[in-house]
């Protein structure tokens, strides 16, 4: 077809259009198509809106929204929300009375130690009572908990952020990043030979920049501007914190029934703005590690990050592999893990806050850094969320690994997997209670299906022990530690006589916290828990 037959049917097209449109004022053609892409806009905005968070959550979300418009409702859902939030805060607030506002006149010098001793004594009995927590086994003068105090003593001055001045505390935290790498695959050739990492507060600052630098990575790699993230339900709330912050989609996928991550239903999710997928060994719920293999194919076979969450398992699992239990594939020998968060402070036995981020190359890791370039103050450069670091605790993990040794590791984990498989036993013999799914280390959780567990729990409270409440479903969990190991007996006679007081007097106990944890699990809008929760905390820092 020549240029004049196109010419032509392009003036007849032009000739005919203008005739159409020449019956309308010129402001109807302006307004029409601007006001189309509004209604297009809002349109698309419900249906991501639907999208996001599915068509009841959505619906629930617009009708209570609508239901607060009307005179009285609001106030009145405020007033019953705050009965609840002066209920959970209720012993928090008489505890306040007389807190310090302001500076002494006059200091206090060395006796400050003494009033400090006197307040001590008003936290709670934590030796053995309370699910995780503590981890060091013994009392506060047994000599691994002198160990790291003395470590922390000797480096509490120092900071890692001055690498040319504190040159021993930048050797402990790349020494212990290498320990810890070690037992995670980081010899093994699958590995690829470049593992790197560095220490940070604890496993949510690892989480949190692990999920930095793979959004970024994916960015440079893919292009990647509306990033998005799957976790199973039982990941950490850690990655809600991480989305929040670095403004990522994110979807939790519910577990299979297992209780394990779904790798067929995360593999669903999965579209051209996925960067991360993520698996924990073992999931704090529920102590079941998730599927890691699988989950690492699947990573691979997108090209996306997969990070795996071993913050309770880093220090457990590969002793206990060692000692002969069964233990599925979980580390960087595993292909398609590109990143893991390794808490020191539970079972590795170091002074809280320690924990490390590790990733499979250089390349990776790069993404977590900031570098600074147009300050006034200088170059500036830092690897993790804290800027100024405590050298104190870098020092205290150092200590406490190198203290112990691969030796010492293996005593403790084979004293806490048998301890847990004890205590398991126990609960099994207990009929009015089931174990949730098949743990595979020292988280054990339990539900009941002809009493409310969140009774029991209050009856455990007021025996002094101090467990999680968890949801979907209601159940509670201990986290096993050195603690517990010579009082698993104690632990299942109290459990024994809270079951039997519920089921004989059912009903909350005054005081008790079951009648919000239940509301709570089965309220169907979240929003409105989400703002309880919101609330409390602004009510206690």
């Amino acid at each position: 077809m020549d240029s004049s037959v196109l010419t032509s049917h392009f003036n007849h097209f032009r000739t005919t259009a203008n005739s159409f449109l020449s019956q309308y004022e010129p402001l109807v053609l302006i307004i029409v198509p601007l006001f189309t892409l509004f209604i297009a806009n809002v349109v698309r905005s419900f249906f991501e809106i639907f999208r996001d968070k599915g068509v009841k959550a959505t619906l629930l979300g617009f009708f209570m929204n609508f239901i607060k418009l009307i005179p009285g409702v609001k106030s009145y859902i405020d007033a019953e929300k705050q009965k609840v939030v002066d209920k959970l805060q209720s012993d928090g607030k008489s505890k306040r009375d007389g807190w310090k506002t302001e500076l002494p006149s006059a200091g206090l010098g060395t006796s400050v130690l003494e009033k400090m001793k006197e307040e001590k004594k008003n936290d709670a009995v934590w030796q053995g009572k309370c699910s995780g927590t503590v981890y060091i086994g013994g009392s506060e003068s047994s000599e691994h908990f002198s160990v790291i105090n003395e470590a922390c003593s000797m480096f509490a001055h120092t900071n890692p952020l001055h690498l040319d001045v504190f040159q021993s505390v930048v050797r402990f935290e790349a020494e212990v990043v290498a320990m810890t790498a070690a037992l995670l695959g980081s010899k093994e050739k699958a590995s690829g030979g470049q593992i790197c990492g560095n220490m940070t507060s604890g496993g949510t600052e690892s989480i949190l920049l692990a999920v930095k630098s793979s959004r970024d990575y994916m960015k440079s790699k893919k292009g990647i501007t509306r990033p998005e993230m799957i976790i199973p339900e039982s990941g950490h709330s850690a990655y809600d914190k991480a989305a929040q912050y670095f403004n990522i989609k994110l979807w939790r996928v519910p577990v299979n029934k297992d209780f394990q991550a779904d790798v067929k239903a995360i593999r669903r999710y999965i579209n051209k703005n996925t960067i991360l997928i993520v698996g924990s060994s073992p999931g704090f719920p529920h102590g079941i590690i998730d599927p890691i293999e699988e989950l690492g194919q699947l990573a691979s076979s997108f090209g996306i990050c997969f990070h795996v969450d071993l913050c309770l398992g880093g220090f457990v699992l590969p002793f206990a592999r060692e000692l002969g239990y069964h233990i599925p594939p979980y580390d960087f020998s595993v292909k398609g893990v590109t990143s893991i968060s390794v808490d020191v402070h539970k079972y590795g036995l170091a002074p809280k806050g320690t924990s490390t981020v590790l990733y499979r190359n250089h390349e990776i890791r790069k993404n977590q850094f900031v570098a600074v370039t147009e300050w006034s103050g200088g170059l500036y450069v830092s690897p993790t969320i804290a800027g100024s670091r405590p050298g104190s605790l870098i020092a205290g993990a150092w200590a406490a690994m190198m203290s112990l040794g691969k030796e010492g590791y293996l005593k403790h984990t084979k004293a806490i997997m048998e301890g847990s498989k004890r205590l398991q036993k126990g609960i099994e013999e207990i009929s009015e209670l089931f174990i949730i799914g098949r743990p595979d280390m020292t988280i054990i959780a339990f539900g009941s299906k002809v009493l409310d567990i969140f009774e029991v729990n209050d009856i455990m409270s007021s025996k002094g022990w101090h467990l999680n409440a968890l949801q979907r479903p209601n159940s509670i969990h201990i986290c096993v530690t050195l603690q517990h190991v010579p009082i698993v007996d104690d632990f299942i006679r109290d459990l024994k006589e809270s079951v039997e007081t519920v089921k004989q007097n059912p009903g909350p106990i005054s005081g008790g916290l079951a009648p919000i944890y239940g509301a709570a699990g089965k309220m169907p809008d979240r929003g409105t828990v989400q703002e309880l929760l919101v609330d409390y905390m602004d009510g206690t820092c």
